[in-house]
C-alpha cells in the first residue's frame, strides 16, 4: 500500500521539509510515503484549479481530506485505520488545501475527513504532523517502542 500527500504549496522551508525526508525515510517499506505538491499561486491555483488538480492527482486512491470539518482520530485510532486501509488493498491519498484550506467539492469526493485537531497550522507544517502521525501509527502496529504515549 502507497500512501501519498496531494498538497498545496511549493517549496517547504528547510526545517519542514528535513523534517518531513526525516520521517518519510523511517517509514516501512511497505508503506511508502510520497508527496505531490500543487502550485499555490498563479493561473493553476484558482480555488476550482486547485479542486480538480487535488482529485486529479490523487487519482484512484482511498481519499482522506485533511480539514477541521473531520473526525479527530487518537494516535491509536489512526493506527487501527492504517490497519484498515492495508486490508482494503488500496493507496491511500491524503489532501491537504492551501491557505484557504479545501473546497467543499474536494470533501465530497473523499472517502473520509480527518481533523488534526481545533488548531489551524500552516498547510506545510500539516505535512510533516502527518508524515509523523503515519509513522507512529506504522510503529504501532509493527509492536516497536517508538510510540510510548496514550497510557496514563
Amino acid at each position: 500500500m502507497r500512501l501519498q500527500v496531494v498538497s498545496v504549496g511549493q517549496k517547504m522551508p528547510e526545517w519542514m521539509a528535513t523534517g518531513w525526508q526525516i520521517y518519510t525515510r523511517r517509514m516501512p517499506p511497505s508503506m511508502p510515503l510520497e508527496l505531490r505538491e500543487l502550485p499555490a499561486s498563479g493561473k493553476q491555483a484558482s480555488p476550482a484549479a486547485q479542486t480538480d488538480a487535488l482529485l486529479k492527482q490523487s487519482g484512484n486512491c482511498h481519499r482522506v481530506a485533511l480539514d477541521s470539518r473531520g473526525q479527530t482520530w487518537s494516535t491509536e485510532q489512526l493506527a487501527a485505520q492504517l490497519q484498515a486501509w492495508q486490508q482494503m488493498g488500496q493507496d491511500i491519498s491524503f489532501l491537504i488545501g492551501g491557505a484557504e484550506g479545501l473546497q467543499s467539492k474536494v470533501i465530497q469526493n473523499c472517502a473520509q475527513c480527518w481533523s488534526l485537531g481545533a488548531l489551524t497550522y500552516p498547510h506545510m507544517l500539516v505535512r510533516v504532523l502527518l508524515a509523523e502521525q503515519l509513522y507512529r501509527a506504522a510503529m504501532i502496529l509493527q509492536g516497536h517502542p517508538y510510540h510510548r504515549g496514550g497510557k496514563a
